[in-house]
């Protein structure tokens, strides 16, 4: 707490910080009911959250944003800070847009807001909005290009420019970021509600600081940080001393056909944790390199899933020491290529759980489907005007101790939300004939891992082109206490009449798709969790009843 600041009773505390996150979370409803695009609209692929006026760190978040982006976003934000030095200083209605996935984290489409909230000259904090974008140009609609070798062929990145200089939007910054993707309508509908959200942020805090002062509100940014410190510190003391190695692997990287080892060293000491994942591979040639910002931000995801109690913000994070080595997987810089980010991060979250489980068995689980499955469909509408829809798709959570994994789930990185059928359909020229689970998917176990989905399309226009970028297809999701595997992921389409499959599993670029053509993806079931032959009778009896699992299916 800063030295002077007044002293907040637990209950003032409190009434603060649900105020805080208040704000946040009308930040994220504002955007998610004004953007254009599926994919921040129904998909809530976004995120808002307060930031540290100096250092830029996580000091409040609300509770509907994707926890990866929280954790991100405080890279992102000194980023723009720096920036803003350089410029002579923030200037109050000063607003940075840029979407570098080194210094900012993520991916290209990933495009950042940042504005300083200045009362009377004086700097309280940095508001930040961040969103998912349809297209931001490269070499392949939808931007997930697993053959890409570097990021110039997954879309332009952009630096942190000044989109709005004191209040006054600059029209060029606008006319480049509409110019640069396949989709401007859906980027001018989401520039646009991220900046009514933003502003949205502003009014509200400017409103808590009327009422309560600016010395209250910083003492409460101060206070509910020490007390996320106090109570990581808390759980990990709970943990034995000790050292816990982890490893999974990636199926490859969209170039070279080998598996790539993700690995984690976790040590407890006391009451502090060190994450080393010195024995990670090093960079590779696809694009499932991510940056040091990205991976510190998965390990932020992943604690705070083991230690849900801990408020989040930046204090969770100082008594856990993060560990990269340099040149490895985990340490991407430009312009290596970082589109498919999701998939290494949801590796890193599967290993720091298996470290963890062997600290405290109690908290093992079985890994989940561990793949976002995305997937590009574009063409071209009979007025010339291109069409490009992108989505991911759920899977199995791995059983846990207390009972079977969720079924057809979404992965541990975010809170997203797979858009309902309807919206795909009235907006591409495509419809689903298939949306169900996926029988037997699920991990064998005293508690069965949930179970995957089946997705099928069939495209509707003449000729559409498509994009998949999957992971699981060779290393399926592990089970945990003797829980078995998940089944593996599995991609397939038609073409004349014939099935085909990709060469690398779950990876494939250019599939050139008719009118009337299906492609298929069978998502990954959860691992399972304990010894299936004590998994109570009754439960089996309801899974064949139910459809869940079929005759023979342990």
């Amino acid at each position: 707490m800063t030295s002077g600041a007044p002293s907040l009773d637990p209950v003032t505390l409190s009434v603060l910080q649900g105020r805080l996150e208040q704000i946040v979370n009308e930040m994220d409803a504002t955007l998610y009911r004004s953007a254009f695009n599926p994919t921040i609209a129904e998909a809530h692929d976004a995120c808002h959250g307060i930031y540290d006026a100096h250092t830029g760190e996580t000091l409040v978040q609300g509770t509907s944003g994707l926890p990866i982006f929280v954790g991100s976003m405080a890279y992102a934000v000194r980023y723009a800070i720096e920036r803003a030095e350089r410029d002579g200083g923030p200037r109050d209605g000063d607003v940075y847009l840029f979407n570098d996935p080194y210094r900012g984290a993520t991916h290209l489409n990933d495009v950042k807001l940042v504005r300083p909230l200045f009362r009377a000259g004086r700097l309280i904090c940095w508001l930040a909005s961040v969103g998912h974008y349809n297209d931001v140009g490269g070499n392949v609609p939808g931007n997930y290009n697993p053959g890409a070798r570097e990021s110039h062929q997954e879309g332009v990145l952009i630096p942190p420019v000044r989109i709005m200089r004191e209040g006054v939007l600059d029209e060029d910054i606008v006319d480049v970021l509409l110019a640069i993707g396949r989709s401007p309508v859906n980027a001018y509908g989401d520039l646009s509600a991220q900046l009514s959200a933003v502003e949205l942020g502003a009014s509200r805090m400017q409103a808590l600081l009327d009422e309560q002062g600016e010395d209250r509100v910083l003492a409460a940014f101060g206070a509910l940080s020490d007390a996320a410190e106090r109570l990581m510190r808390a759980a990990v003391s709970e943990l034995p001393d000790g050292r816990y190695a982890s490893e999974d692997f990636l199926d490859n990287d969209g170039i070279d056909d080998r598996p790539i080892r993700v690995a984690v060293e976790l040590t407890v000491a006391g009451d502090r944790l060190t994450l080393d994942f010195a024995g990670t591979d090093p960079h590779c040639a696809g694009p499932l390199n991510i940056s040091r910002a990205t991976a510190s931000a998965a390990c932020y995801v992943a604690l705070k899933h083991l230690f849900p109690e801990v408020p989040a913000n930046a204090g969770c994070m100082r008594p856990v020491d993060v560990l990269i080595p340099d040149g490895s997987l985990l340490d991407a810089g430009p312009p290596r290529p970082v589109g498919g980010y999701t998939e290494t991060i949801l590796r890193v979250i599967d290993v720091i759980f298996g470290a963890v489980a062997q600290a405290d068995p109690a908290r093992a689980m079985g890994c989940s489907y561990g793949t976002i499955n995305a997937l590009s469909l574009a063409g071209e509408r009979d007025d010339g005007s291109r069409w490009v829809m992108f989505t991911f798709f759920g899977g199995g959570l791995g059983g846990t101790p207390d009972g079977d994994g969720l079924n057809h789930g979404n992965a541990p990185l975010s809170t997203a939300v797979i858009p309902p059928v309807e919206v795909f359909e009235a907006a591409y020229p495509i419809r689903f004939t298939s949306w169900a689970l996926r029988p037997d998917s699920g991990g064998a176990g005293r508690h069965r891992g949930g179970l995957g989905a089946i997705y099928e399309i069939e495209v509707l226009d003449e000729r559409a082109e498509a994009f998949v970028f999957g992971e699981r297809a060779r290393h399926a999701p592990r089970g945990a206490a003797g829980g078995g595997p998940g089944a593996p992921n599995r991609v397939s389409w038609t073409q004349d009449g014939a099935t085909v499959v990709p060469e690398l599993g779950a990876k494939a670029t250019g599939i050139a798709l008719r009118r009337g053509d299906r492609l298929r993806i069978e998502s990954p079931g959860g691992g399972g969790y304990g010894d299936p032959a004590d998994r109570d009778p009754a439960r089996t009896e309801r899974d064949l009843a139910l459809g869940l699992v079929t005759e023979g299916t342990p």
